[in-house]
């Protein structure tokens, strides 16, 4: 039984006084699942440890880029030694290409790329980037889709703003919206009814392939190739956000799961290895319209940060390496947890819908299937309330929102499995 959060309920009572809501990201403040937000000290391997004594399984991973596990040793030493040649230099170093080379042998769609510093700013410029190849304005987005807190992707997206049931932002300008479609996920006639309506003004699609940020919803057979398809019909291009899945649903990512070629990609999480980097690439013939060499501009002091591209390094290295033990195993694992919880809500009786692919899976608190937001949202948001805060009681650390995806990783084995469905047999009778 988890020790009372005191010295977490104090820290988080001191942040409300520096920080707006306490937090650096809206979700960690619980608002949508109640509670108190248990404050870390330290991770390893599959372990979060808080200010209070306690130790939890951890079911999100620092949203997705943990797939060794936390602090794992070649990652952690990686970063040390590149510490110790200093943290930044603003100039260009060789660790960059390394990585670059590592990307687009994984990810062949990519012949050149550009290291950034978030997911935010990898769908940022890529979709600048769009706009500037195609000489368009007009951007389709999907309803949940989550593509960073650039202004004009915040319209129906999903993670935090689903989350507290914003619509949108404020802050954020018509005359900017006016430009962004959102359109429902797993509907390819709405995109054809798009195009249609705006023939020669959409400069591309942008699209989560496996949706993580409405919780994890895949995509219906033929839907990738679909999207593709109408977006040259057209002259517009696609733009798979694989920030989330990139490295994790296989080596080559959700574009290669189901063999989709993309024209520009986003890339995020698990190439920085933990720390803050994201990269954005493609077609060689567009990724030459960026400054220096072209007319759209980016640019970022940190972007290629050494200590980012030596864990990220480090974090591909092993993966390539161990590509054929690792990839089957988290299936396997996340195959075991999602499974076995939904087995035990229907024994109690629960109404749970588990969507997983790969190492990523939601528990939907609906019956309906979930193929897009609208059937997300008819999930019971109070009773994955009450069934996160009976997990975390019970030492298992879920999302904290019933519309973010969960995320395995090698560190998770038989015995935090078993600690998962020990822990959703008791959660479930309160939920």
């Amino acid at each position: 039984m988890p020790l009372p959060l005191n010295r977490s309920r104090q820290l988080q009572q001191r942040a409300e006084s520096l920080l707006p809501g306490g937090v650096d990201s809206p979700v960690r403040a619980f608002r949508s699942v109640g509670g108190d937000p248990p404050f870390v000290t330290r991770a390893e391997g599959a372990y979060l440890y808080d200010e209070d004594g306690n130790r939890y399984v951890d079911m999100f991973g620092s949203w997705g880029p943990m797939i060794l596990g936390h602090a794992f040793p070649p990652v952690v030493e990686a970063i040390r030694e590149a510490a110790g040649r200093s943290a930044s230099f603003g100039a260009s170093t060789a660790a960059e290409a390394d990585l670059a080379l590592m990307v687009q042998e994984c990810f062949p769609s990519i012949e050149k790329l550009r290291f950034v510093n978030s997911g935010t700013e990898a769908c940022m410029t890529a979709i600048r980037l769009a706009r500037g190849f195609t000489g368009r304005n007009f951007v389709i987005k999907f309803e949940g889709c989550y593509h960073g807190h650039s202004d004009s992707l915040l319209v129906k997206a999903g993670s935090g703003v689903a989350t507290l049931g914003i619509p949108g932002s404020a802050g954020v300008p018509a005359e900017t919206a006016m430009h962004t479609l959102a359109l429902p996920f797993n509907d390819l006639e709405a995109v054809r009814a798009a195009f249609a309506a705006r023939p020669k003004e959409i400069a591309c699609i942008i699209v989560e392939p496996v949706v993580g940020n409405a919780g994890a919803i895949a995509p219906l057979p033929g839907y990738l190739n679909g999207l593709r398809d109408i977006a040259h019909r057209h002259g517009a291009l696609l733009i798979l956000d694989e920030v989330m899945t990139g490295f994790r649903l296989s080596l080559g990512g959700a574009q290669r799961l189901y063999d989709i070629k993309p024209d520009l990609t986003t890339l995020g999480k698990i190439i920085g290895g933990g720390l803050p980097c994201a990269a954005f690439g493609g077609r060689a013939e567009i990724m030459n319209y960026l400054a220096p060499l072209g007319p759209v501009y980016q640019a970022g002091t940190l972007s290629g940060n050494p200590l980012a591209m030596a864990a990220g390094i480090a974090t591909l290295q092993h993966l390539i390496e161990n590509e054929q033990a690792i990839y089957p195993q988290l299936q396997k694992t996340t195959e075991a947890i999602a499974t076995g919880v939904a087995a035990i809500a229907r024994e109690a009786g629960v109404p749970l819908m588990t969507n997983q692919v790969g190492s990523m899976f939601t528990w939907f608190f609906t019956s309906n299937m979930v193929t897009n937001f609208a059937s997300a949202s008819t999930s019971d948001t109070a009773a994955f309330g009450r069934f996160h805060r009976a997990m975390l009681e019970a030492g298992v650390w879920l999302p904290p929102s019933q519309f973010e995806a969960a995320f395995v990783s090698t560190a998770h084995g038989p015995a935090e499995v078993k600690a998962i469905l020990d822990a959703a047999l008791r959660s479930l009778q309160t939920s």
